[in-house]
């Protein structure tokens, strides 16, 4: 026996299994249609929002862009035989008085959430990291940059055209961009510096150097933990990586998630092929990218995060 490799008990690997857990933080207008409310609360202000939440407390909100997600995200439970295994974390610039309404139509709509900040119209954020989630979604972009900026993974959702729905299939299927999302945006800096024959050149170069981590590297890898408890011919979770890469660049990406022992289930390199209609073929539950314009498209067809994160967004 090796004896400098250390010995994993049964009982020490099951430990293990239990503590595997994914929790996302979510902002009320992420979750709900609360674009009335909102409308009011930009034109005649915080007492006037305050008086109509308050009015129509009794009111059940409609689900909003994430709402789908959420939704999937929480049955992971279920077919895990553990409550809260995954867990959704509302944080909200509502008050406790105002976010009322909110919790009150999360428990009518069956969603298990029993964690909840509300901060009286301060940001969020720094719950996020004291919460320990692993994304944060919000339609706050401020809030978004304050998160990333703090080092969480954080997108800011947006309005979905047409708006998402359940379509009742239970497998969650979330879908990322590449650099500046996974990745850090080195490689990025030096395409649009130089041009694409300077960065293929660099990158086949490269090819054996794992690429540095991005922002969502954390959440990844969370949900690469998570689906290591299923078998993989049946896991109600899937990922795909969707990037403008093409060979030869390709090659870096495959050895950087193989170096970070992270399975990835579908990985589209679309050699600048618009992403939009790849994201609806995988019918993507949401979609991350750095890139406005990828987001804008996307949108149209998948519930999309926006990542203002790197050059793209300098």
């Amino acid at each position: 026996m090796d004896q400098s490799q250390p010995i994993t008990l049964p009982g020490e690997r099951l430990d293990a299994a239990r503590a595997v857990r994914l929790i996302v933080a979510i902002s009320s207008r992420a979750l709900f249609d609360l674009s009335e409310s909102h409308r009011i609360f930009e034109t005649e202000g915080v007492q006037a929002y305050h008086a109509y939440q308050v009015a129509h407390e009794s009111d059940i909100l409609e689900p909003g862009v994430a709402f789908p997600l959420v939704r999937k995200l929480m049955n992971l439970n279920e077919a895990l035989g553990e409550r809260g295994r995954v867990e959704v974390i509302l944080l909200s610039r509502n008050s406790s008085d105002t976010g009322l309404r909110v919790l009150t139509s999360a428990h009518h709509h069956g969603l298990d959430i029993s964690r909840a900040a509300f901060t009286g119209g301060g940001s969020p954020y720094r719950y996020v990291a004291a919460f320990g989630a692993h994304l944060f979604l919000s339609a706050d972009p401020a809030d978004v940059r304050l998160a990333l900026d703090a080092g969480c993974a954080a997108a800011t959702v947006l309005p979905a055209s047409p708006p998402t729905s359940d379509d009742g299939d239970a497998q969650v299927r979330i879908a990322f961009d590449g650099d500046a999302v996974l990745f850090s945006d080195e490689a990025e800096r030096l395409f649009r510096q130089q041009g694409l024959a300077a960065f293929n050149q660099m990158e086949s170069a490269s090819a054996h150097e794992p690429l540095a981590g991005g922002p969502f590297k954390g959440l990844l890898v969370a949900i690469h933990q998570l689906q290591s408890l299923f078998p993989q011919e049946a896991s109600p979770l899937r990922t795909a990586l969707v990037t403008s890469r093409g060979a030869p660049s390709h090659e870096r990406v495959v050895r950087t998630l193989r170096a970070w022992g992270i399975r990835i289930d579908e990985a589209l390199f679309l050699g600048g092929l618009g992403k939009a209609r790849f994201l609806a073929a995988f019918d993507a539950d949401i979609f991350f990218d750095d890139q406005s314009h990828h987001c804008e498209a996307a949108r149209l067809h998948v519930a999309t995060g926006h990542v203002p994160h790197g050059v793209a967004n300098m």
